[in-house]
Parts: C-alpha cells; structure tokens; sequence
C-alpha cells in the first residue's frame, strides 16, 4: 500500500485476509466491548480479551408468546451447543434473595440478566436466553447494557393454537420440562408416569399474557431485525428445532460481498446480477460486457482484446484474467463489492481466480435443465432499433411492427445453444470441486423468485 497516494486505499489482498480470518467481526467484537465496558487501561483490556477464546461462542435469544414452545426449543439448543441455558426462573435463583414466585420488575430483571451473563460459564460457553427481553424497552436496555445477541429466535403461533397447547400442557415435577399430552410426551415411562398438569388457568388469563406479548412484538422485531429469524411453530417440534439449529449455525459475513453467479446459458445469471446491483449498490461485472468495453476503449490492452473478438476466438486466459483484476480492484469495487458472471467457465479459470487477489466470497450455481435452456435461448429475439430482447412466451413484442423487425443473434441458435449446453456440463462437476460450499438455487421460476432466494442466503453461510 502508498502511503503518499491520497486517498489511502487498501490493497485486495487485505480483503481475503480478512475475510479468512474473520477480522472485520473480531474488530467489530472487540470495539463493542471496549465502548461498553470502558476499561480504565483499554490496550491491557484488549489484551485480555483477545487471551480468552470467546470469538465463537453462542449468544442466542429465544423469544415467543406463551406456549409456543420456547423452553423446550431453547433447553435443547443449548444442551447441543453446550451452552448456558438462562431463564428467568434461573435468574430468581441466582439472585436468592428474591423469592421465587416474585414477579420481577423490568429494571431488576435486566439487572439480573447482565450479571449472569457476565459470570465466565456464559463468558466461555454462551448463552440461550429464554424469554427474555419480554418488552422493547427490555430489549432497549440490554443492548445499552452491553447484551448483544449474535441471532435471536422468534417463535410464533396463532392464538388457538397457543391456547390449545396451553390447555395441553404437562410438566415434569422432578426437572421442570415442559411437555404436552398431544404433541410432545417423553421417551421414558417413568418420566411419563410422573407428568403432573400446569396450573390451571381461566381461558381470560391464557389469553392475557399472549396479548400482552402481541402488543410488544413489533418493537422486538424492529430491536433485533439485523439477527432475527421469525418461525412459524405450528409444525412438528423436529422441524421447529432444525430450523432454528440451521440459523443459529450461521455466521456473519463478511460486509463487501464478492459474488460469483455459476450456471448454464439461458440460467439468467445476468438478471439476477442486475438486479442484486440495483438493490445493494454492488457493481455487476459481466465479463462479455467487460471485454467488449475494453475493446472499444482503444488501449494497449484493449487492441489485444479486439484482435481476439474480430477473429473470434476465445480470449486468452492469461488477458482475460489481466482485465477482469483490474476491473475489481477500482474503487467502486473495493467500497460497494461486486457480481461476477461469465467467468469462469472451467477448472483452470477457476483455479486461476482462487490464486487471485480476487476471490469470491459468495459463490452461486443457478441450476436449470437442458431443455428449459433451449426454450429460453432458442426462442429468444431481440429488437435492433431498442436493443431489447423479446420472449414470445415469457415476454412478448409489445406490437406486431416490433414483433417483424425481431431477429436472433448467432449465439441464440438452437445448434449454437446445444453446443453451449454441453460444454457448460462438461465443466460443471469441476467448477462445483473448486466451490464445494457454493450455494445451488433452483433456477426454474420467475426472476423475482429466483432473486429472493438469492438475497436471502447473502448475510448467511
């Protein structure tokens, strides 16, 4: 890196370092700390904080309605993760002093939860918090008090399914776990046989705690909408539980994206690029665009380029890769992050890309069959007074004087498309061995769809 050449920037390099090591998250957990805690001797501070392995421990919130199924849900994820279950019952017993049928009030219970979750068991372990915060102003003051969550759990359920439940519900003398007579019953008999009902509740003092939560759902929501994942409960607890496991077990990622869309001809990697670029502000770098741009820039480079599209023949890889780093590694790339498609298109493209200072850290494979290809290539024609490419099924020429000056490209014929198609899967199983955590999205359906499912795997693993 220059230090003389303002402004400063960083080499990419840096990017897949960080990246690799999680630097960007363990900046952002140390100064969390430091801001919260403000320690008289902040270096000293550091220094203990980074000596003591907490980087990847849990730190979970389960929060739902009254029998929703919070406590089993959370009791069983943390014994997987073994991590602290905190609850507010453990709470009144952490603190002895206060009984154990006393309501907490809001500013002890708070309280309550940050010393607990300062002790070194939650420290080293994490923590599955049940139930807690049950207000935004709980959830307010927790985040003001240094309780952060890494993912929080929301679970939900109509209200005659809580009140069946509620009605339902069966719990352990000895342990305290929750059952119920219809959907959950233990394994073991004598556990069975020792199954004692709730209290009995009035149908208007079911009802009342569930409203109070509904009143205070949507300010929990918009606390923790960064983390949150919403889960409908009303399915079987295996399914419930999956769920929330699949989430829990994912990490932040990085915060500049570097996507790579994968696919056959006709998987519409350049749509879903556009419109990942128009949502996020990511730089949407086709590689055919990119070539024909440098071409007609007429530099040195771009004279190389053009020799190579006026005869035809495939650019070198060597160039290829020359043009495609320098494009990524401008600015707007660097700040904003960027979609990649149409490179690469085989094993050593991709491995070239790897041993790059641009690797991608979100990889893609749009999938599609052969024949659903053609129908989309083969048929395809586009406007030459507009440019505009028309569909006669998906869609079609706005009117007929549009419709008889359509023509097809070269590279839209059906032998064109075919032989396309099979080199794709010819390269496919070997581009798939480069990326083997790379995301596959069923590319048969609308756009839209297709894009949603897209988005909504881009902030996790």
């Amino acid at each position: 890196m220059d230090e003389t050449v303002r402004p400063l920037r960083i080499p990419p390099q840096a990017f897949v370092y960080a990246d690799k090591h999680n630097v960007a998250q363990l900046v952002q957990s140390m100064l969390c700390s430091l801001v919260i805690d403000q320690p008289v001797d902040p270096i000293s501070y550091l220094i203990g904080l980074l000596q003591r392995s907490s980087d990847d421990v849990p730190r979970v919130m389960v929060l739902g309605p009254p029998a929703v199924g919070k406590h089993t849900v959370a009791k069983k994820l943390s014994a997987e993760l073994r991590a602290v279950h905190v609850t507010e019952g453990s709470l009144l017993q952490y603190r002895s002093e206060l009984h154990a049928e006393q309501e907490l009030s809001e500013g002890v219970l708070v309280g309550l939860v940050q010393q607990r979750l300062k002790e070194m068991d939650c420290f080293h372990r994490g923590w599955v918090l049940e139930g807690i915060p049950q207000t935004r102003l709980q959830a307010l003051s927790l985040q003001q008090g240094g309780v952060i969550p890494e993912h929080v759990v929301m679970l939900e359920a109509a209200d005659d399914v809580l009140m069946e439940r509620s009605c339902g519900r069966l719990v352990d003398a000895i342990t305290g776990d929750i059952y119920h007579r219809t959907f959950i019953l233990p394994d073991d008999d004598i556990i069975t046989q020792r199954l004692e009902k709730g209290r009995s509740l009035t149908d208007q003092q079911r009802l009342a705690k569930p409203h109070r939560y509904c009143c205070e759902v949507t300010g929990l929501r918009s606390a923790y909408q960064h983390v949150l994942k919403v889960i409908d409960s009303d399915q079987p607890h295996a399914d419930i539980y999956q769920q929330v496991l699949a989430f829990v077990r994912t990490r932040q990622r990085s915060r500049t994206p570097r996507i790579l869309l994968l696919g056959p001809p006709g998987s519409g990697r350049s749509r879903q690029a556009q419109l990942l670029s128009e949502k996020y502000g990511m730089v949407d770098v086709s590689c055919g665009r990119l070539l024909r741009s440098v071409a007609a820039a007429g530099s040195s480079r771009g004279a190389e380029v053009q020799a190579y599209l006026d005869d035809r023949r495939p650019v070198s890889d060597s160039l290829l890769l020359q043009v495609l780093e320098e494009r990524l590694n401008r600015p707007d790339c660097t700040r904003g992050g960027w979609i990649l498609h149409g490179f690469p298109c085989d094993l050593q493209q991709a491995r070239s890309l790897q041993e790059s200072h641009q690797q991608p850290n979100r990889v893609f494979f749009l999938e599609l069959t052969d024949d659903v290809c053609l129908e989309r290539l083969s048929l395809r024609a586009t406007d030459p007074v507009s440019g505009q490419s028309f569909h006669p099924v998906t869609r079609p020429a706005p009117s007929s004087e549009v419709q008889h000056r359509l023509k097809t490209r070269p590279e839209d014929s059906m032998e064109s498309v075919t032989q396309r198609l099979k080199q794709y899967r010819l390269h496919s199983a070997a581009l798939q061995s480069v990326y083997p955590e790379a995301i596959h999205i069923n590319a048969d359906q609308d756009p839209h769809s297709v894009f949603e499912a897209v988005a909504s795997r881009l902030t996790s693993e």
